[in-house]
């Protein structure tokens, strides 16, 4: 149980071991399941991990460094953190379900794997186009496992739920508890990547994807960096329309599972936009000089002079 004075998320489970965070989402389903059969997650998360790794017949291995397999696990958790908190709170999804969120979040990016006949560029340049590419996976994979076809479909839409632009009542669920599945994908997502403990680090690198994907809007990595505020204000009015206010779920994890009423994911997020912001004050004239430092260099600085890290502790 942690305290009251903890609010680390960081130091409850090491998001740079996939094997680790798996052990986790095993924990976390466990409270609410005293038997549950984690064959076909398994399967799955095993296979997602020969894909990124380039063993996976057919395909190179991940070259998207943003998009990468921490952040596939990274949202895993967060996805299964969602239906503990939504469980606590008397939302019984099944055992089919669960598994289908679960699967559904390990294969959320797919769609940046590249075949081995393509050789041009990264997979970054299929950024527009990923979800459906992901979801195109997705069905070859489930028949060639001879998955119910209906498994494909609910994972299809939860998939499409990860769309910054999706209109989630738009699409037609099967269920009310699919719905929420669905939502609890797109809220994982966005929550995944921001509360990592790299992320600015990778910041950088997402620049680079979606200058090779054709996303426009930004001019550089430093102005990537002055509109992550901005988008944070986005995904917050995302979550409470859109979403649903998922997020909310993750409190009662949180709770629950370590003891704390504090929604560490949260904490971790704004940790990340805090620092964000004391760069843009104290190394902004610096940054945006092309040539003379770049956010690496700087987010060392830093951390070895303590900075905003300590300012976030």
């Amino acid at each position: 149980m942690l305290s009251e004075a903890y609010n680390n998320i960081e130091e409850l489970v090491s998001i740079d071991d996939p094997y680790e965070v798996q052990t986790e989402v095993k924990r976390i389903v466990s409270l609410m399941f005293d038997q549950f059969d984690f064959t076909r997650v398994d399967q799955v998360f095993n296979d997602i991990y020969k894909l990124f790794h380039g063993n996976y017949l057919g395909y190179r291995a991940c070259n998207t460094y943003y998009h990468d397999l921490n952040h596939t696990t990274d949202c895993m958790l967060v996805m299964v953190r969602l239906m503990h908190g939504a469980f606590v709170n008397g939302i019984n999804f099944n055992r089919r379900d669960v598994n289908l969120g679960l699967i559904a979040a390990l294969m959320h990016d797919t769609g940046y794997i590249q075949t081995v006949d393509d050789n041009q560029g990264t997979g970054a340049k299929y950024t527009a186009n990923h979800i459906e590419r992901s979801i195109d996976f997705m069905e070859n994979y489930f028949k060639d496992r001879g998955c119910p076809s209906e498994d494909f479909l609910a994972c299809s839409d939860f998939l499409k739920c990860t769309g910054l632009e999706a209109k989630i009542n738009q699409i037609k669920f099967p269920s009310r508890e699919h719905e929420l599945l669905g939502k609890m994908l797109g809220t994982a997502d966005l929550i995944g990547q921001m509360a990592d403990k790299n992320y600015l680090m990778k910041l950088p690198y997402l620049y680079r994807e979606y200058k090779e994907g054709g996303v426009s809007g930004f001019n550089n990595e430093f102005d990537l960096l002055k509109k992550t505020p901005e988008f944070w204000e986005f995904v917050k009015t995302r979550f409470a329309g859109e979403l649903e206010r998922v997020d909310r779920y993750l409190q009662d994890h949180f709770r629950t599972a370590w003891g704390t009423d504090r929604n560490l994911c949260l904490l971790a997020v704004e940790k990340n936009i805090e620092c964000v912001r004391y760069i843009l004050e104290n190394y902004g004239s610096i940054y945006n000089c092309p040539g003379r430092r770049d956010l690496m260099g700087i987010l060392g600085d830093i951390k070895r002079g303590n900075g905003c890290m300590r300012m976030s502790n």
